[in-house]
């Protein structure tokens, strides 16, 4: 990163391929064009060794090439070809949590998408949304769908 970088507001938002996160990276777009900044678009991955179990084989390589093929194909779906600001991918795998909070640290804001759980599913399974808004060190939009 140059000295240049540090003058364009970044807008961070987390892409997962909800239709909340559609929705999210929508928002970011129209934000970032606003600001006169760049949307930084970030995925999170995991292998499924990471969720407590793993097939009897677990290939890092094509669970990474799977998980590239699929936030390059959800970008291109929101995004398109033609979108007003730039767009900057990043796919880290880990929890999704972590990598956006990293992520966001320096940003503008940090937009997530919200999955709509109810109050029982989201004590389950955690928020992604409820945890970036309580951990980050910058604004937190949580979008819904539309």
């Amino acid at each position: 990163m140059d000295a240049n970088d540090d003058a364009v507001p970044r807008v961070v938002v987390g892409v997962d391929g909800s239709p909340s996160s559609h929705a999210a990276m929508r928002w970011a777009i129209r934000h970032a064009a606003l600001l006169g900044g760049v949307v930084e678009a970030v995925g999170a991955w995991e292998p499924p060794s990471h969720f407590g179990w793993s097939a009897p084989v677990v290939d890092m390589a094509l669970d990474r090439e799977v998980a590239e093929r699929r936030f390059t194909d959800e970008l291109q779906t929101v995004l398109g070809t033609d979108h007003p600001v730039e767009v900057r991918p990043s796919l880290v795998m880990g929890d999704a949590s972590d990598v956006l909070l990293d992520a966001s640290r320096g940003a503008e804001v940090l937009v997530v998408g919200s999955h709509g759980h109810g109050g029982f599913t989201r004590a389950l399974l955690g928020s992604v949304s409820t945890r970036c808004a309580q951990h980050a060190s910058c604004p937190v939009v949580i979008v819904h769908a539309q």
